[in-house]
């Protein structure tokens, strides 16, 4: 691949990135979205569903970078506060393991109808938790079901965030610019979520793994003439488990064996859309105050 059509660092065709939710412990003890359908009543713990979220911190976050380490392959974890403090260790091993820690909340709720200054605590808490604990200060930023306020490019600027990806609107990353500076969005994915799109009810793990070779084939194809860019995203409790991983597994196998192919945290993938500014796309706000949404390209 020439300097003409080459997007990514050593002339790689297309980057793959792979976000982790760590949210076992950060949930709150009744109410939390599971898998079982029939709702507790208010104010009873849900003994359940609050296993249901433990599994990911004592099994599947363990499971998971194992597989990442067989595939010599970092990804962004996106922790919750609260769940640091659960498991302090396991957010440290994380870190220790070379992932990166990224910020999604002081707990797991939303935040999008705080005031500006209580919407500011609730995520410089979350981060102030993760950078006591792991020792890494979080530039990157998730919010509960991707929801911010319309001042959110304001205060995470104001945190010393280098990015978010609450926005699924682009399969590349683009810089908006705020106040002057730039910063950079890595978008997220809703189709490629197993939250979202793979949820335990109907699991099929034949085709999970076709749709995430077919969406990888496509994109590969494409990234022969623009940049492109993968994402995958695994939330502790789900893709954790022994069989989800397994599909997992024969899918970056797959994707490994073609050249070419760049697996980037998104801190990284943010930094490098910055110093290819010259290349990558801008996107203005159309008025910040009334939508706090990118407009037309710049």
């Amino acid at each position: 691949m020439n300097a003409q059509t080459s997007y990514w660092p050593n002339g790689a065709r297309l980057a793959v990135s792979l976000s982790l939710m760590f949210e076992g412990g950060g949930q709150p003890i009744s109410g939390a979205g599971g898998v079982i359908p029939d709702p507790i009543e208010t104010g009873v713990p849900d003994l359940p569903t609050n296993a249901f979220f433990a599994y990911g911190h004592y099994e599947g976050i363990p499971r998971i970078l194992d597989l990442m380490d067989k595939h010599g392959i970092k990804l962004s974890s996106f922790m919750i506060g609260k769940a640091v403090e659960t498991s302090p260790d396991l957010a440290q091993e994380i870190v220790r393991r070379g992932h990166e820690a990224a910020a999604h909340g002081r707990a797991w709720e939303n935040s999008y109808q705080l005031s500006r200054e209580a919407e500011k605590r609730f995520i410089a808490e979350g981060v102030e938790t993760i950078h006591r604990v792991t020792g890494q200060m979080p530039v990157g930023w998730n919010a509960y079901w991707m929801r911010n306020s319309i001042h959110i490019l304001e205060t995470l600027q104001d945190l010393g965030f280098l990015y978010h990806i609450d926005e699924p609107s682009h399969d590349e990353p683009f810089i908006v610019p705020v106040r002057g500076r730039d910063f950079v969005t890595v978008p997220y994915t809703f189709h490629m979520n197993d939250i979202v799109s793979f949820p335990f009810q109907g699991w099929n793990p034949t085709a999970y793994e076709q749709a995430l070779r077919d969406e990888f084939d496509q994109l590969y194809e494409e990234g022969a003439k623009r940049r492109r860019m993968m994402v995958i995203s695994l939330h502790d409790r789900i893709s954790g488990h022994a069989g989800r991983v397994r599909a997992l597994d024969r899918f970056l196998a797959y994707a490994k064996s073609k050249d070419g192919v760049w697996f980037a945290r998104k801190d990284e993938i943010a930094k490098y859309t910055l110093s290819q500014r010259d290349t990558a796309p801008i996107l203005r706000r159309a008025s910040p105050s009334v939508t706090g949404l990118p407009g037309p390209t710049a």
